[in-house]
């Protein structure tokens, strides 16, 4: 699967459950918890979805030095290869 390919599936996710951010521009470079209505249970959440989406698991010590939208996408495609 292609970076793009997760990026898009990631965004999706994102999406579904806060669909109010449909509306928001979202690329790699957006800070999840800081520039969005993302709130800590929400960022689990996500985490979540995207861990049985793509059958990866990203430990739970990482997930704090995920900032970015580009920050996820790389921590799953790390464990994508």
């Amino acid at each position: 699967m292609s970076r793009e390919e997760v990026l898009e599936k990631t965004k999706g996710v994102i999406f579904d459950c806060f669909p109010d951010m449909r509306e928001q521009p979202l690329d790699e470079n957006t800070f999840i918890n800081t520039e969005t209505a993302i709130d800590s249970m929400g960022f689990v959440l996500i985490i979540c979805k995207l861990e049985a989406l793509f059958d990866v698991r990203i430990p739970e010590r990482q997930w704090k030095k995920l900032q970015t939208l580009g920050d996820v996408v790389d921590a799953i495609c790390k464990r994508l290869a």
